[in-house]
């Protein structure tokens, strides 16, 4: 973060400076965790109803806090306000808003039902390429993560690209006010959160509150029309993405190669730039389109952006990831989150890479999309017969919320209880050549059964 002075963070926040005998600057990193504290750092102490974070200052003062943002005053100097996320969200705001002022900060804001943390990880991969960039890490996409993230920028920071996402109306709206983003991303509309939400008209209603706010640009995907139609809902400039022949900018002559990776012509003003990407998936193709899209919004070349999505080798954790191990396992471990769109994007890597000679046999380990309400059941279910359409030789269903999609697949279907099952089985049956996918909501944890299994 830029250098702050504890009074400038009270009068920004609207608190009360308790418990300074001295000047103090903050100019290390703003946290929430005291783990997390580093030299000069200002901790944030949220009081919730599984632990209060004021009892945790001694360890962020260990790790090298100077100051805190709470409710009460503690035993370091401590900006006392009434509302610790409006303090903390104010304070984003004023630090966005100087560092724009002084530097010419471009701010993007990427929304959409599936994708997100994939356009997010290429975008910033291709505008650090040129500039200082700041992006979301993890799932830091919320109310209290997303003003984190704006937090990081300094006095050298170009771009800072952010993840936004939502659980109901006004929930973008109020995310995009606390930094005006110059570009707004919607990547599409799809049934992730659906169960929250209730249809896909009210999601796109909700995501749609994001180029409303884009003062520069809005990055619309073609290829989706409640995306499309979002063109109606922003004043800003429109930019379009996708494979329909009217898209700004396009992918064409799609390929994958024997693990499932794209190769690609990027059209884009005039350009035509082959690019090959080290990523598994043909919907990474589609991905590096969006940020490729905001990439030019943003000022950079079709030449610069190929180049740069050439060289990303890794997504952030548990996202595609591709593991081929010394037995001649290949493990695809996309276990971070899933929703019905996703999860079919997944199963068609797998098929993909299943169409490789030497791989002797295809295994999906699914476990459940969370979220979906209503539309749970059929959704699981719809899942084990996608899969099996696929050809998919092995599909590992595992808990009793995901039995649906064994349901679904039918004889090919292997249903589990738990994760420890999964790890015995998998050990038991995986040999030379298979392929294996693991893909689910975070909160089934197949992640620790891949890297059990790894």
């Amino acid at each position: 973060m830029i250098a702050l002075t504890l009074p400038e963070i009270a009068a920004i926040t609207g608190g009360t400076l308790e418990g300074a005998d001295r000047p103090v600057v903050v100019d290390g990193p703003v946290v929430i965790d005291g783990r997390e504290a580093g030299p000069g750092s200002l901790f944030v102490a949220f009081a919730g109803e599984r632990t209060d974070g004021h009892l945790h200052v001694p360890q962020a003062a260990a790790g090298g806090a100077v100051a805190v943002l709470g409710t009460r005053a503690t035993e370091l100097p401590t900006i006392v306000v009434a509302d610790v996320q409006a303090a903390l969200q104010a304070l984003a705001a004023a630090v966005v808003a100087r560092v724009r002022d002084a530097g010419g900060l471009t701010v993007v804001g990427i929304t959409g039902s599936q994708g997100k943390t994939s356009a997010k990880d290429l975008l910033a991969a291709v505008l650090a390429s040129a500039a200082p960039t700041v992006a979301t890490r993890g799932s830091y996409n919320n109310e209290i993560g997303m003003p984190l993230t704006a937090l990081r920028v300094d006095a050298s920071t170009r771009y800072l690209v952010l993840e936004m996402g939502a659980r109901g109306k006004g929930h973008i709206a109020e995310l995009a006010a606390i930094v005006t983003p110059d570009i707004g991303m919607v990547l599409n509309v799809g049934h992730a959160h659906i169960g929250e939400f209730g249809s896909r008209e009210a999601i796109a209603e909700a995501k749609g509150e994001l180029v409303e706010a884009a003062t520069s640009v809005a990055v619309l995907n073609a290829d989706d029309h409640r995306v499309a139609a979002m063109a109606a809902r922003t004043h800003a400039r429109v930019l379009t993405f996708g494979r329909e022949q009217e898209a700004d900018v396009r992918v064409e002559d799609l390929t994958l190669d024997r693990l499932g990776r794209p190769s690609f012509t990027l059209v884009a003003s005039g350009a035509t730039v082959p690019v090959t990407l080290k990523l598994v998936g043909a919907h990474q193709a589609l991905n590096a389109a969006a940020a490729a899209t905001a990439a030019m919004a943003a000022g950079l070349t079709p030449a610069q952006i190929g180049a740069a999505l050439a060289e990303v080798e890794t997504l952030s954790k548990w996202r595609m990831e591709l593991h081929e191990l010394s037995s001649g396992v290949i493990v695809l471990n996309d276990a971070y989150n899933a929703n019905p769109d996703s999860m079919r994007a997944g199963l068609d890597a797998l098929a993909a890479i299943g169409e490789d000679p030497d791989v002797r046999r295809t295994i999906a380990v699914l476990g459940e999309m969370k979220e979906l309400g209503s539309e749970a059941e059929e959704a699981h279910l719809a899942i084990g017969g996608y899969a099996v359409e696929l050809g998919i030789d092995r599909i590992v269903v595992v808990g009793e919320a995901a039995s649906g999609i064994a349901t679904g697949a039918g004889a090919r279907a292997t249903a589990l209880p738990n994760n420890a099952a999964a790890v015995a089985y998998l050990r038991a049956q995986v040999t030379d050549g298979d392929a294996v996918l693991f893909k689910a909501s975070n909160g089934a944890r197949l992640y620790d059964v891949a890297e059990a299994l790894l």
